[in-house]
């Protein structure tokens, strides 16, 4: 005779899907001390990551992600893991909802404790207590006890009832060993274009020179997605496989200055002093990565052009390479700044050729790597997604090298743009440095802001603030004092102001020779991050006379003028 069977659990058996698979994370050095990963799952974060991670088609169950309401009609629950070698360490996952009125301190915080031994925790969403000024899922974030500990963690939605999900993405084992993994890397290799000036650099570096590799570019270059960012990023990668290439013992140095979110038209303001670190450093080949930040450019290709000619232009002739990286959904800039590259015959390399018509195959079919393998968010690759940055950027050199010629550049006439230049001569215009006779009067400006979006330079994991040379208008503290005043001479004038999210940042008018050119608001992005607009761009310099001053209404919160780019 059987005894009775133990009931099956019935919440084991329901659907789910990842939004995180087996993702390497790390805990980041905090102020206090704690080691934080954070990934933002807002602005269409969370439903793209469905779509990778999960396997996720069905529009009903992505639309209802945009918004914690909806989000809580379609999960039941949540599966979170994470391993380390150490399996006794302990970690907190916090899921922070945005809020409405407090976009980033209103809404409500799921948390839970759990080891890295890779044991699945479930966390239930009826069993959790929920703000009424939620609006939508907003980041993730794994709290460890002390820095610098990496781990992998998976992170799974459970979902009610009346919900299905697909099976889970097969995945094989990346082989960078195999033939079609040489022939994905082949086929990020635009054009090779006049190769004199990285063969300079190359012969230079042969012969034990000192060669510096310079990178400037938006939150990839920074190294998102590199888990830890410093050493498996593509920039620390492709300059150790120049090293092992070409150097000679340890006289191959890098530059990194990528910044999160940011465009050429910003890149093209800090070139010198985060590049060329203010005449200290002078690069021998300079990698430029945009194609995936520029939709915004105000200028459509005009700032992009004007900062690789800025670049060209140097007393040294460093070799100028275009990196296009790519988004998960298959896109970059590289048909319309691709033309600047072969203008000036420039070597481009295409992420976006080597790893998307892959994508299309499955599993068995001669894919070489998921998306979910490549992509560690919509926006940044993994380890491996920079780990195949790198070899792309490695392919390039290697086959200049291959193809060899002389490494003496050109000497023929400089190319008339092919978009445009108007910003070329551009420089920096804040309260270290600015132009003889510009005249600065800051009014109520009187402050200096220090929250300010913050860079890992180099092979830092310590972030460096962009701009620590500002203007910060702060009601708190000061309502009278009046406007704040430039007054230039020049034919094209930059304003850069600080983006935030939070609810002390208030918007300011801004005037050119008394008409309001625009109201610069901080909320439009929603987070601390630099946003330059242009205020000038004419055909011949002349004396212009720049004001800001607090939007009404607005008189108690903050503003921060970062600083100018001008053109004299």
């Amino acid at each position: 005779m059987r005894g009775p069977t133990a009931p099956k659990d019935p919440e084991s058996r329901r659907p789910f899907f990842y939004i995180m698979r087996e993702k390497e994370i790390f805990g980041a050095p905090q102020p206090d001390g704690r080691g934080i990963q954070f990934i933002y799952e807002d602005m269409g974060r969370m439903i793209n990551s469905a779509r990778i991670a999960g396997n996720v088609t069905d529009e009903e169950e992505l639309e209802l992600m945009k918004s914690t309401e909806g989000f809580r009609r379609l999960v039941h629950s949540i599966g979170v893991s994470v391993e380390a070698d150490d399996p006794a360490k302990e970690v907190a996952f916090a899921f922070q909802m945005y809020g409405k009125k407090d976009p980033l301190g209103g809404g409500s915080t799921i948390k839970k404790s759990l080891r890295t031994d890779g044991a699945e925790v479930r966390i239930v969403l009826s069993e959790q207590e929920w703000s009424s000024d939620d609006k939508e899922p907003g980041q993730i974030r794994f709290e460890f006890a002390e820095p610098e500990i990496v781990a992998s963690a998976s992170v799974r939605f459970f979902l009610n009832d009346g919900f299905d999900a697909p099976e889970a993405a097969q995945e094989e084992k990346i082989d960078y060993a195999s033939a079609a993994y040489r022939e994905m890397i082949a086929r990020s290799l635009m054009q090779t274009g006049d190769t004199a000036r990285l063969l300079k650099a190359i012969e230079k570096a042969e012969r034990g020179e000192d060669v510096t590799l310079a990178y400037i570019g938006g939150s990839i270059t920074q190294g998102a997605g590199a888990i830890p960012i410093n050493s498996e990023c593509y920039v620390y990668k492709s300059c150790r496989k120049f090293a092992k290439m070409f150097g000679k013992g340890d006289n191959v140095h890098f530059v990194k200055a990528g910044v999160g979110g940011t465009p050429s038209e910003l890149g093209m303001l800090r070139f010198e002093r985060d590049i060329l670190r203010d005449g200290e450093i002078t690069p021998d080949i300079v990698v430029v990565e945009f194609a995936v930040n520029d939709e915004g450019d105000e200028t459509k290709g005009n700032c992009y052009e004007s900062l690789v000619r800025k670049i060209l232009k140097l007393p040294n002739a460093p070799a100028v390479v275009l990196l296009f990286a790519v988004f998960a959904d298959d896109w970059n800039l590289q048909e319309r700044l691709g033309v600047v590259g072969e203008r000036y015959r420039l070597p481009m390399v295409s992420v976006l050729d080597a790893v998307s018509p892959q994508f299309r195959l499955k599993a068995g079919e001669g894919r070489v790597l998921s998306k979910n393998q490549f992509f560690y968010d919509m926006f940044h690759p993994t380890n491996a997604g920079h780990t195949i940055m790198a070899d792309c950027l490695a392919h390039c050199f290697e086959m200049v090298k291959e193809q060899g010629g002389s490494a003496e550049p050109s000497r023929e006439p400089f190319p008339a743009p092919v978009i445009g230049a108007d910003f070329e001569d551009v420089r920096l215009l804040d309260k270290k440095d600015g132009p003889a006779g510009a005249v600065v009067r800051p009014g109520s400006f009187l402050f200096v802001d220090d929250k300010l979006q913050c860079v890992e330079m180099n092979e830092d994991l310590t972030g460096t603030p962009e701009f620590p040379h500002n203007w910060m208008y702060d009601g708190r503290q000061v309502k009278q004092g009046g406007d704040f005043t430039l007054e230039i001479t020049c034919k094209a004038l930059l304003l850069i102001f600080k983006d935030s999210g939070e609810l002390d940042a208030g918007r300011a008018e801004v005037f050119v020779d008394g008409a309001k050119k625009l109201t610069a608001d901080p909320h439009v992005n929603g987070w601390i991050h630099c946003n330059p607009v242009i205020l000038i761009q004419e055909k011949e310099a002349g004396w212009h006379r720049v004001s800001i001053r607090m939007a009404a209404g607005e008189e108690e919160k903050t503003f921060t003028i970062l600083g100018f780019g001008y053109v004299s």
